[in-house]
Order: C-alpha cells, then structure tokens, then sequence
C-alpha cells in the first residue's frame, strides 16, 4: 500500500551533496519506528527504488532509500550504467563510507528507531547490502540482497557479523553464480553471521524488475520469484524486528 508521502531528503558526506528518499509509515501506527534502507541498482535512485520505499513504508518502516552517487548522478533504468557504479566497486572503502553515512543520515529522521535498522538491496544494492553488513554498524539487524553481484571486498580482516543475511537468488543469474555462493557461505560462517539463501529455480538476474527483459544476457522478470521474494523479505524482517 503506497502511503502517498514520500520526500527528497538531501544529506552531505565528505563535501558532497547526496539526495535520498524517504517514506514514513502510516501516522495511525506513531511514535518511531523500525528503518529499512533501500539501497539501489547501478542507475541510482530512480523511480523504481521510490516505487520500492513505498511498498516497504505500507508494511509499517519508515522506508530510507539511499544514495551512494551523490545528487544528479542518475543512469537509465535500461542503460549501461558501469560508469556510474564501476569507481564504487573498484573502491569499497569509500562505497563502506558512503554507506554509513546514508544510515546515519536516516536514524536523524524523528521517526527512526535508530535501535532497529535493516537494508535490502538490489543488483549492486545487494553488494552494498552485504558491504553494510560487513561494517558492523551500531543498530543494524539484518540485511537482504536481492539478486545481489556477490564479489567481496579485500578490506583487511573481517569483525564478526552481527546482523542476519538473507540472500535471495535466482539460480539461474550469471552475474552470481554457484561459485561466488559457496565463497559467500564460507565468508559469513566465518563471519559467525546468522545467514541464509533463498534459491529460485530458473530466475535469473534482476527477477523482480518487470522492465528486465534480456533473457539472452541472463536479465529477466520471473512473476514467481518476485512473489516468493517479497514475501521472503517480510518474514525476515518481522523476525528481525520482533519483541523489540
């Protein structure tokens, strides 16, 4: 249920200038309230990632969706967009920054419970799901990456993980395949991480984008998985936040 309140929250890092989303549950609910980052794809924060703050603000979160670019720096929805994304995956440290400093910039919003925070990311927003998880920030509980590029950063030695991972994936996404999900499993056992994997048979990359439509690179809508992953998100975080 879209709430029909979503606004531009601008907020700065290291002398730029980033421009975020923001959607607050419904009022009836009050007080402050569990935060969910929507972390976007490599065209930024376009209207589909509005489109998802919303539906995430009707299940009762205030919905943050960030911006690790920085204002006016957008691709198309069916564009190649590396430039914009590739200097970020060539730089995790910096992508690291970036990050913490959107979930710093939501627990600022009066309605944030700053105690209870989670993300959910996609494509490249599933790698800055997992690289926010590797952080271990102060608040955060749990992390979705949804058909996420799974490749990990080299950052020196890893802290144990304390927030839980879900990782919903379409089996058949060439951008991550077997190998990088038996590296990813061993990463975050290692990590001491509560994780776990969603598989979807036949899916492949970008599964719950309708616009995804280049099944020949591997790049299609699956109806099914879309479903099932929505669903899968909301359970999560209803465990995540539960008795808090």
């Amino acid at each position: 249920m879209s709430t029909g309140n979503g606004r531009i929250f601008e907020y700065f890092h290291g002398g730029e200038l980033f421009e975020g989303y923001v959607v607050e549950p419904d009022v009836s609910l009050g007080g402050q309230r569990p935060c969910v980052l929507v972390l976007h794809d490599w065209s930024g924060v376009n209207s589909g990632m509005h489109e998802v703050a919303e539906r995430v603000a009707g299940l009762g979160y205030v919905a943050f969706a960030a911006d690790v670019y920085g204002k006016g720096r957008r691709g198309g929805e069916t564009d190649d967009n590396s430039s914009l994304m590739n200097p970020l995956v060539g730089d995790r440290a910096l992508l690291r920054q970036r990050l913490l400093a959107s979930l710093r910039a939501a627990c600022q919003h009066p309605r944030v419970d700053g105690d209870r925070i989670a993300a959910v990311g996609y494509c490249f927003g599933g790698l800055c799901a997992l690289d926010l998880a590797r952080a271990v920030p102060a608040g955060l509980r749990g992390v979705v990456s949804v058909h996420g590029v799974l490749a990990p950063p080299q950052l020196g030695p890893q802290a144990d993980i304390q927030a839980s991972i879900l990782l919903l994936h379409g089996w058949e996404d060439p951008f991550a395949p077997p190998a990088h999900i038996e590296t990813f499993a061993r990463e975050f056992t290692d990590a001491k991480a509560d994780w776990q994997v969603h598989a979807y048979g036949h899916a492949m990359h970008a599964f719950s984008f309708e616009r995804a439509a280049k099944p020949e690179q591997g790049i299609a809508y699956d109806a099914a998985a879309a479903r099932r992953s929505w669903q899968a998100m909301q359970d999560f975080f209803g465990e995540i936040f539960a008795g808090s």
